[in-house]
């Protein structure tokens, strides 16, 4: 049997969910700003220096919350393969999949929320860029102590992100947390289906771990993605809200009335 899973069309768009005639240029606007955030990234390639300086002034401000649970969490862990493998699978498979699986299925069924979801990236990654270019941060997992788990016990991340474009002096913020935050916020908001909405809880508390245990981020580092990722909703958010009412403005129409914002549609999954 085929369980289907109601998402939230708003109906300015319902009719239209169903074309991908669009889809080419939205690849292109997204693969553009990926670029830009990977490009703005590598800047900081050969700041090691102020990456460390910032790295150990990051864990005294950490040890004074009582955060600093980096080295107790990650070694409390090691001795178990089971859980290692879990770590580097949640790290490696619950990012770029989850957060470009949402914004594919949101393009399909909910175009509003998808561009909500989509400028709150854009929105979060130019923030984010302003931390990697003028505070690189070094993880932990060049630091004595640590293990990086992922580099030493799996190949599959090299393929979805080649080292090569990544910048080891960006750890502050951790989108690894607050894309799928922001993810997880926008798919929980767009069904009522109870697995999906699990998962979009689910899905960010995980990496939220996984980010630490392979010794890639800070604590601090997922509370400053996450709060970015919220930034960016909200600034997406009061766009979206001006560009309408200019709209409604422009062609002097009224506002929808509650009734009629919503509309329902489904996915078969």
């Amino acid at each position: 049997m085929v369980r289907r899973l109601k998402i939230i069309v708003a109906p300015e768009i319902a009719g239209s969910a169903r074309s991908w005639r669009n889809f080419p240029g939205q690849v292109l606007i997204v693969t553009v700003a990926a670029l830009i955030y990977f490009g703005v990234r590598m800047i900081t390639k050969g700041a090691e220096v102020a990456a460390f300086k910032n790295a150990y002034d990051l864990l005294t401000f950490e040890s004074t919350l009582g955060l600093d649970l980096e080295a107790w969490s990650q070694s409390a862990v090691l001795d178990y393969h089971w859980m290692v493998t879990a770590a580097n699978w949640v790290y490696i498979w619950l990012h770029w999949p989850v957060v470009l699986g949402a914004l594919v299925l949101l393009y399909r069924y909910n175009r509003h929320r998808y561009t909500l979801m989509r400028n709150a990236m854009i929105v979060s990654g130019a923030l984010g860029l302003v931390f990697f270019a003028f505070f690189p941060v070094a993880p932990p997992r060049f630091f004595d102590g640590f293990t990086d788990t992922v580099a030493e016990l799996s190949t599959s991340y090299k393929y979805l992100q080649p080292p090569s474009v990544v910048n080891k002096y960006a750890a502050l913020p951790s989108f690894h947390v607050g894309w799928n935050v922001l993810a997880g916020v926008v798919l929980f908001r767009s069904t009522k289906s109870i697995p999906v909405r699990v998962f979009a809880v689910a899905s960010p508390l995980l990496m939220a771990m996984a980010v630490v245990l392979t010794g890639n981020h800070w604590v601090i580092d997922g509370f400053v993605g996450a709060a970015l990722a919220m930034i960016g909703l909200y600034v997406a958010h009061r766009l979206g809200w001006l560009t309408r009412r200019w709209q409604e403005t422009s062609e002097d129409s009224g506002e929808s009335s509650p009734s009629q914002s919503e509309a329902g549609s489904t996915v078969p999954v």
